[in-house]
């Protein structure tokens, strides 16, 4: 990090991180567009279940593989570039989704909008590069906040439904019904272009401009930065499964109208999103070891409680709702939690471990789903999902204490401050 950074103004990096944010919150409700407007595209384009299940897959899939690629461009070349392209990249495919005809042209448009996902790691490497270590945790608990626009679209195409005339506009030329809303985001994430480039201070923060890709690669080499991925898993990774695996379980279990279902998933969501900036301030405080450790533990709390059998322990719905809002409230604080220890053990490669951390956590989002599933047929019980969940809670937190005890150790033979156990060289694991 530049020591100066300490003393410039604020004014600059307090754009580079609105403006990233409203332009990821945008990007974001792009990426997950599909699984709003499904039901009008299953209908109108007569798609198969499993037809409807790629396109899905395909979008997740775009926006998580390339994370990493993503992450080192932003530290290479600038977070303003990066970002100011991914909005552009995705605008055109966005538009395209309101004039496809057939299913493999929607899953060609799947392929490239899709690519909005990565938005993520390149906020976090820009943001990363232009905030002091004192706020960096607060600031890329803001930018993460933005994972919110997942329900920007719920609620901006019913409303649009239901102004827009189903014949369009000037004879058809702006089409209406499902169709008006990708053309309403492509629209946006131009504006939001422009708005990043000319609103973000034009000299940039290139952390890895000059360094080569061994260089840029070698940090992936530790340990540490694939546990931490494991951390994301479990907090953002099992986010998104249980956001889509909710609804259906408050069907099948409690009886409930699919209305209420998605309400009551919505006390989830919600916390598991807007309490990231928390973490991260939580995380500046007192250090994102103390936060993550706090929040494996009350989220192993909450899951061993949803893992008793319901003829053990009849929670009921409401009693299910309170633990699922707990356990959501630590994903939101840990989301911010785990991301803040990057700049703290590699402030020169937030691009490629943040990368690599995020790639691997939207990709437990893809696999999780299935995984739960398939769980829940081979036992009979929808509730050994978490079951599953509690598992891989209590081995990251079992891989954290093991560390924890570890640096304890190092601390008694080396006199070691307690204040420094979060700044230990990164070849430790």
């Amino acid at each position: 990090m530049n020591p100066s950074i300490e003393d410039e103004p604020s004014g600059p990096r307090q754009r580079v991180l609105w403006l990233s944010t409203f332009a990821f919150t945008l990007l974001f409700a792009v990426w997950l567009m599909l699984g709003v407007l499904g039901l009008k595209i299953r209908t109108e384009l007569q798609l198969t279940a499993s037809q409807f299940d790629w396109l899905l897959a395909t979008a997740i899939l775009a926006g998580s593989l390339p994370r990493l690629n993503f992450g080192i461009w932003a530290d290479k070349y600038g977070g303003r570039r990066v970002m100011t392209f991914t909005l552009l990249l995705t605008a055109l495919p966005t538009f395209w989704v309101s004039q496809v005809t057939g299913y493999e042209e929607l899953l060609m448009c799947a392929a490239l909008f899709g690519l909005a996902g990565n938005a993520f790691t390149v906020g976090i490497a820009w943001n990363s590069a232009w905030f002091p270590n004192r706020s960096k945790g607060t600031a890329l608990g803001v930018f993460g906040a933005g994972n919110v626009g997942a329900s920007v679209t719920k609620f901006l195409a019913p409303a649009l439904l239901a102004t827009i005339p189903a014949a369009g506009f000037f004879g058809g030329a702006i089409p209406g019904g499902w169709r008006f809303v990708p053309i309403v985001y492509s629209v946006l994430l131009v504006l939001m272009a422009a708005a990043v480039w000319f609103g973000t201070p034009a000299v940039d923060r290139c952390p890895g401009r000059g360094r080569s890709m061994r260089e840029v690669f070698a940090p992936l080499k530790h340990v540490r930065a694939w546990r931490l991925s494991l951390y994301y898993v479990v907090v953002f990774g099992a986010y998104v499964a249980l956001a889509s695996y909710l609804p259906k379980y408050y069907v099948d279990v409690y009886g409930l109208p699919i209305a209420t279902a998605g309400y009551l998933t919505a006390l989830f969501i919600f916390p598991a999103s807007l309490l990231r900036p928390l973490g991260g301030w939580l995380s500046d405080i007192y250090g994102p070891r103390r936060v993550t450790y706090t929040v494996f533990i009350v989220m192993s709390a909450a899951l061993s409680l949803l893992s008793i059998p319901a003829s053990t322990l009849d929670l009921g719905v409401w009693g299910f709702t309170a633990l699922m809002f707990v356990v959501g409230c630590g994903m939101g604080v840990g989301k911010a939690s785990v991301f803040k220890y990057i700049p703290d053990y590699f402030p020169r490669d937030v691009g490629a471990v943040g990368g690599l951390v995020g790639m691997l956590g939207a990709l437990g989002g893809f696999v999780l789903p299935p995984v739960f599933g398939l769980l829940g047929r081979l036992s009979g019980s929808p509730q050994v999902a978490f079951v599953a969940m509690l598992v891989l809670t209590l081995v990251s937190l079992g891989w954290l204490h093991g560390v924890v005890l570890r640096i304890k150790a190092t601390q008694r033979a080396t006199q070691v401050p307690e204040s420094s156990t979060e700044k230990v060289p990164v070849t430790a694991s």
